[in-house]
Parts: structure tokens; C-alpha cells; sequence
């Protein structure tokens, strides 16, 4: 029984791919390692092939044609085997020693019959030489729990793809599926199946490293803003799955969570459509807040004030520099 599945959509990774996946290799015969190579044009698929030949009982090597980084995750997920689905970016790499923890941790939900459908680990920004490691102070430690059970998130305190490990049979029963061709969707990954998630652990160790630096890398901030239509089409995808306040009487941890998420997606948007400060830019603003009030009027008035969101309804000349310096506090992009 493979004990975590890990998808690693690749693009061109020949140059860095073999050190992710290196790292990932210390997990032995417990995991396995699903590497999609998305119509690559260098040597992706050839080094996938060799390693699926050197290590056959836990690499496989699946070539499709190109379809964008949800495309990989999805096709992962399709073939996955594991009780858990990761998935690992091919520029980034995990923690050896953090990779045990986790796999004895997962050992231990077996043995013991436990149904934990999240686990939740530390992640570090690898950037210019720097470390930031982003844990949880807000989760119990060493014990299930459920949303109930869990303090409020901080501002720049998020559940990201990095520090996530869904149980598969759960992500399958909920039958996500990620738009092809699109960045910026392990937003929807890790957002979507939130609500089907009952029980939660979190492993207080500091397992991916994310990487942050190379200039053609979808965060870089020039380049998000080059492709703020598909953030954009993120986000309203995320308000169209359903308002998190229709559901505050059942469980309004989960609530106040998913409105934090959300709140954080608009301000992406909206900052970066104001340092683009084009006529086009700002009319995209009013056309996303818009769209925001006309679809549920009572979420728009909770995003408008929520966390980083104030922001937005600054003026540019005190909003931006507002955001370089939470940005600096935080450590994203």
C-alpha cells in the first residue's frame, strides 16, 4: 500500500527536476511518484523515463499533450494509488527528515483505522538566499480536529498547495476537476475541497521547500500581472463555487476561513491591476468588484473591509506601497 501519492506536473524542468524528485526518492517503496510531463520540449520526459526505469515500483512517467499545470494535477490525481495526494512543483523540493514524519504519521492513521481527510504540514520560502517558514500557531498540535477546534487565521496566515496533504478517496469523491491552460489554479485545489473536509492533523515540521527566484516563474510579479486575466478567472471561479456565508450556521470556522481566503484573492487582483495603472487596469478593478456586489451582496460587503482587502479601497499612492511592505513583512512572491 502506497501511503502518499505525489504528482509532480513538469514544463521544461529539465534543469531542476532531478533534485525535487531526488528528495522526494527518500520515501522508498511508501509513496509514489506520479511525473507528468506536459509537452515538454527539452529532456523532461527523458528523465522521468529514467527514473521510472531505475525505480519502477515507484516512478511512473506519463507524457500528454501540453494542458497547463491543472491538467497535470488532475491527471495525477486520476492515476494516484496513495491514501494521500500531494503535489510537488518540479522547481521545488521537500525536507528528508520531514518526509519521515510524515509517512510514520500516515502509518499511524492506518493502523489505527483514523479517517484524517487534511494533513497539514510547514512550508519555507526558499528566496535570494532567504528562509521564511510559515507554520500554524492557530492549529492544534498532535491530535485530530476539526474546524471547531481551531483558532482564527492570521492575516498572511494561509492553507496553500505547499502545506496540504489531502486524503485521496476524499479529493476523488469530490470530483474537482482544474481548468486546463490556466495559472494560478492550485488556488481551486486547495480551496474546493475544503468543505468536504471533516478532520484535520497538523504535523508541526517543515516539510516543502517553495521555491522563489526565477524570473520566468508564474509568481513573479510582472509576469502575474501579464496574466491577471487568469487570476481574475480564478477568483470569480472561487466566488461562483457557492458564498462560505450560506453555510455560517453549520460551521462558521470553515466560514470565516474560506471568507479569508477570499478576501485574499480579491486584494491579488485588485493590487495588482493598481500597479499595472493603465485605463484598462482600473476599469478591470470595477469591473471585478462589481461583478463581486452584483453576485452576492452581503459577501461583497464582508470582502470589501476583510484582512489585506482594505487595501483596495485606498488610493493607489498609499495602497501599493501598502502591499510592498506586507509583502516584505510576509515574505510571498
Amino acid at each position: 500500500m502506497k501511503l502518499i501519492t505525489f504528482a509532480i506536473p513538469c514544463y521544461n524542468s529539465e534543469s531542476y527536476m532531478k533534485h525535487c524528485l531526488d528528495t522526494l526518492l527518500t520515501g522508498k517503496d511508501e509513496i509514489e511518484i506520479i511525473i507528468i510531463n506536459d509537452g515538454s520540449k527539452d529532456k523532461t520526459l527523458k528523465i522521468a523515463q529514467e527514473y521510472e526505469k531505475k525505480y519502477p515500483n515507484i516512478v511512473k512517467a506519463i507524457d500528454k499533450p501540453n494542458g497547463g499545470h491543472g491538467s497535470g494535477v488532475n491527471k495525477g490525481l486520476e492515476l494516484a494509488s496513495g491514501l494521500y495526494y500531494k503535489v510537488v512543483d518540479s522547481d521545488d523540493w521537500v525536507n528528508q527528515e520531514s518526509l519521515q514524519k510524515v509517512l510514520k504519521k500516515i502509518k499511524e492513521f492506518s493502523k489505527q483505522n483514523q479517517t484524517v481527510d487534511l494533513l497539514i504540514a510547514n512550508y519555507v520560502y526558499e528566496k535570494e538566499g532567504e528562509q521564511k517558514v510559515i507554520h500554524y500557531p492557530n492549529l492544534p498540535e498532535n491530535q485530530i480536529f476539526t474546524w471547531h477546534d481551531m483558532k482564527p487565521f492570521k492575516t498572511g496566515e494561509y492553507l496553500l498547495m505547499h502545506s496540504v496533504f489531502y486524503r485521496t478517496k476524499l479529493l476523488k469523491e469530490t470530483k474537482i476537476k482544474l481548468p486546463e491552460h490556466t495559472f494560478y489554479v492550485d488556488n481551486i485545489f486547495v480551496y474546493y475541497p475544503l468543505s468536504f473536509v471533516k478532520t484535520m492533523f497538523y504535523l508541526n515540521t517543515d516539510f516543502y521547500r517553495y521555491f522563489i527566484g526565477r524570473e520566468d516563474q508564474s509568481v513573479n510579479e510582472s509576469i502575474m500581472i501579464k496574466r491577471i486575466d487568469q487570476q481574475l478567472f480564478v477568483t470569480k471561479t472561487m466566488i461562483e463555487f457557492g458564498s462560505p456565508l450560506n453555510d455560517r450556521k453549520q460551521n462558521k470556522k470553515l466560514c470565516q476561513y474560506q471568507l479569508h481566503y477570499l478576501a485574499m484573492m480579491m486584494t491579488i487582483c485588485t493590487i495588482l491591476l493598481k500597479i499595472a495603472n493603465t485605463q484598462e487596469s482600473k476599469s478591470k478593478i470595477k469591473q471585478l468588484w462589481a461583478y463581486l456586489k452584483d453576485y452576492d451582496q452581503k459577501l461583497y460587503q464582508q470582502l470589501r473591509w476583510k484582512s489585506l482587502a482594505t487595501l483596495v479601497c485606498l488610493p493607489r499612492f498609499i495602497a501599493v506601497p501598502g502591499y510592498k511592505i506586507a509583502r516584505k513583512i510576509y515574505k510571498f512572491n
